[in-house]
């Protein structure tokens, strides 16, 4: 059986494009055990005595055979992120001990170790490139992380930790998934429905007829349960969607569901393992490859926004609660009232709501709208383009040079499903690079262009009109988080660096990357861009002038409190993986509490389950680097005050200066010396201050 599933096995065909359409569960075992015992075979052939410690006759030749497992191992991770059905749930996990074990072994692998470093103090490191020589330096600052130099009698429990916080975190985020979809409200009196916009309705109305039911079923997923917070006018409704989100995956559903004991487990572990590399916490570990210096200088920095941001939030709050009480009968605002007397603020005092706003977005628009963003500052082409995808939501799109050359593709994904795992990411199917030809002629050597997904959660169309299905329509705030997954994109599609290791993300410093990704989002606020991307529902009429400065007046409506509860998230982070102690008295919500003494203008109710939730850090790659929204907010704040500066947010020289300097390097050079090369000095907050309306209190 396994050897007919490796004859013609997708996962083993790295010709092109991820072959979606003939790839199944039952694929998986096969083709990733058969890719790591060749990369097993490659590390014993490369390690030998017989090989010399060079670029060209190791460093090149372990990337070329480590990528083929990565790309493999890359479409399982995820399909199982965007069909988690059960059969692909079981083969991810299958194969994810194997593959953790795998990456833990080579960590710790002295010779191969050696050979890096043998490399890094030769002659040839002089001669070698700056992309070249920042991937062994990578490399060697890796294998230190991943306990190479630790007494071998330590390596198999370190191996075990990695091992088993892999499994910890996949759970964590099946857990999550699973609670999101075990909740639903079906609404049999249409009175509880008062205030909903249509779209909502028609989706809820339509997901209860799917199940053969009558009324209105709400769920916990994003398009579902935000228009419910934000606009019913039934507390109870908004109360009991609140609760039931609020306690996700916790001690209050079924206890498989439950990650309270994984939280505690996750941070135990992280912890042990940064004592084995002799840091004494975690968050000292997560720091070594980022940009930010010390555990205190982020502290430092996540406490002085929080001052600067507090006078602000203040006002927010009082504000909110003084037009809860006064006009909307409210005397006691609890935390399900929030969103929904913030919306009916921002109408009473900026006379729009995000439901009017909301027409104006549909699909085709806004993606027609970006990239003409991205075509005018980068110049480059984009054209639909066709490949098997796994959902038939997915569509595809290439990116050309203006002569036609191919730069690279990306799926988009934009609608929420419930086997999808929640929230917007980027991820890259491929990555860019020169593939060397047997031949020493170097012009036979080719350019593999990168491949990325874009992933969102955004509603899907509902409706008709003219007996054709209506398009979808997106709200400002999916708008940005669009042109923000896209800034990702672009910074793995547009690099011209052609060492894999350093090519688009990667080798960018963590509390970097987030860099072009918010940089974009300052498009979303350009009236020069807004009437091309725009177009009502029903008239087919671009977002009107007086409505879009209405928007812009609304900008920074409660910026102060939207600030402070992203420090909030990157204190707690901070400090759960620096001076908490997981085997102590203190629990995780002991801490949050006193994070939110500190911080927080508005604390949620005791049963509140926030860390259950918290993705990002227990199983999205981010734990002690959640400020890293923040400090890259910064720089790319600071970055778009070039275009500001100039005069023209597409101005012409800033644009290619920002895509030479910042986009196309990649990681081949240090964050900081990218940054300086585009804005010529070190980074300012004040750019940052300003665009969030917080210069003067």
């Amino acid at each position: 059986m396994t050897t007919d599933l490796l004859h013609d096995n997708p996962l083993l065909d790295f010709s092109g494009l991820p072959r979606f359409d003939t790839l199944t569960p039952e694929h998986v075992q096969p083709a990733i055990s058969k890719l790591l015992a060749d990369c097993r075979a490659l590390v014993d052939r490369l390690t030998s005595d017989q090989v010399t410690a060079s670029w060209a006759t190791f460093a090149a030749p372990l990337a070329d055979g480590f990528e083929e497992l990565s790309r493999a191992w890359g479409v399982v991770v995820h399909v199982h992120s965007v069909n988690d059905i059960p059969a692909w749930r079981d083969a991810y996990n299958q194969m994810l001990p194997e593959v953790s074990r795998f990456y833990a072994e080579v960590g710790q692998n002295l010779k191969l170790f050696a050979k890096y470093k043998s490399i890094s103090e030769s002659e040839e490191y002089a001669s070698l490139s700056e992309p070249r020589r920042r991937i062994v330096d990578h490399e060697v600052r890796d294998f230190r992380l991943a306990g190479a130099e630790l007494p071998e009698d330590r390596k198999p429990r370190f191996q075990a930790i990695a091992e088993e916080l892999a499994q910890l975190s996949a759970k964590f985020s099946e857990n999550l998934l699973d609670a999101t979809n075990a909740f639903a409200e079906v609404v049999a009196d249409e009175a509880e429905l008062q205030g909903l916009p249509d779209d909502a309705r028609q989706a809820a109305r339509e997901a209860a007829a799917k199940e053969g039911k009558d009324g209105w079923k709400f769920t916990l997923h994003m398009p579902s349960y935000l228009p419910v917070l934000q606009y019913a006018d039934s507390r109870r409704l908004r109360a009991a969607l609140y609760r039931a989100y609020a306690t996700r995956a916790a001690e209050f559903g079924a206890p498989e569901m439950d990650n309270t004991p994984l939280i505690r487990r996750i941070l135990e572990l992280r912890r042990e393992q940064a004592e084995l590399l002799g840091y004494a916490s975690f968050a000292e570990v997560s720091l070594v490859p980022k940009m930010a210096e010390s555990v205190p200088q982020v502290l430092d920095f996540l406490r002085d926004l929080a001052v600067k941001a507090r006078p602000f939030a203040e006002r927010d709050i009082a504000d909110l609660r003084a037009f809860a009480r006064e006009e909307l009968g409210i005397e006691e605002m609890e935390a399900w009232d929030v969103a929904y007397v913030s919306e009916k603020l921002l109408q009473a005092r900026y006379a729009f709501s995000e439901q009017e706003v909301k027409q104006y977005f549909t699909e085709d628009r806004v993606l027609a709208g970006l990239f003409k963003v991205i075509e005018t500052l980068f110049g480059v082409c984009l054209k639909p383009d066709s490949a098997a995808t796994w959902h038939e939501d997915v569509r595809f799109f290439r990116m050309e040079t203006p002569t036609g050359e191919l730069v690279g593709q990306f799926y988009l994904d934009l609608y929420a499903r419930e086997t999808k795992r929640s929230g917007a990411w980027m991820d890259e199917a491929r990555g860019r690079r020169r593939r060397r030809a047997a031949s020493l002629a170097a012009e036979t050597d080719t350019i593999q262009t990168p491949i990325a997904y874009l992933n969102c959660n955004f509603s899907r169309p509902v409706g008709e009109r003219d007996g054709k299905p209506r398009p979808a329509t997106f709200t400002h705030d999916e708008v940005i988080t669009l042109f923000h997954e896209t800034g990702h994109g672009l910074h793995h599609l547009l690099t011209r660096v052609d060492e894999l290791g350093v090519a688009g993300i990667h080798g960018v410093e963590w509390d970097a990357v987030e860099l072009p990704s918010q940089f974009m989002e300052n498009y979303c606020w350009e009236w020069s861009v807004l009437p091309g991307m725009t177009a009502h529902v029903d008239t087919g009429e671009p977002l009107p002038r007086a409505l879009f400065d209405k928007m812009l007046a609304a900008k920074n409506f409660l910026s102060g409190m939207h600030m402070l509860r992203q420090i909030e998230f990157s204190l707690f982070d901070l400090r759960l993986h620096s001076d908490f102690d997981p085997t102590g008295d203190r629990s995780v919500l002991d801490l949050l509490a006193e994070v939110r003494r500190e911080v927080a203008v508005i604390v949620p109710p005791a049963w509140h389950r926030f860390p259950n939730t918290f993705l990002h850090i227990f199983a999205g790659g981010y734990g002690a680097g959640y400020y890293s929204y923040k400090w890259a907010e910064v720089l790319s704040a600071d970055c778009y005050g070039a275009f500001e500066a100039a005069g023209n947010a597409f101005d012409p020289l800033t644009g290619k200066r920002f895509l030479d300097e910042i986009l196309s390097v990649g990681g081949s050079r240090p964050a900081i010396d990218n940054f300086r090369a585009f804005r010529g000095r070190d980074p300012q907050v004040d750019a940052l201050l300003r665009h969030s309306g917080m210069i003067t209190a």
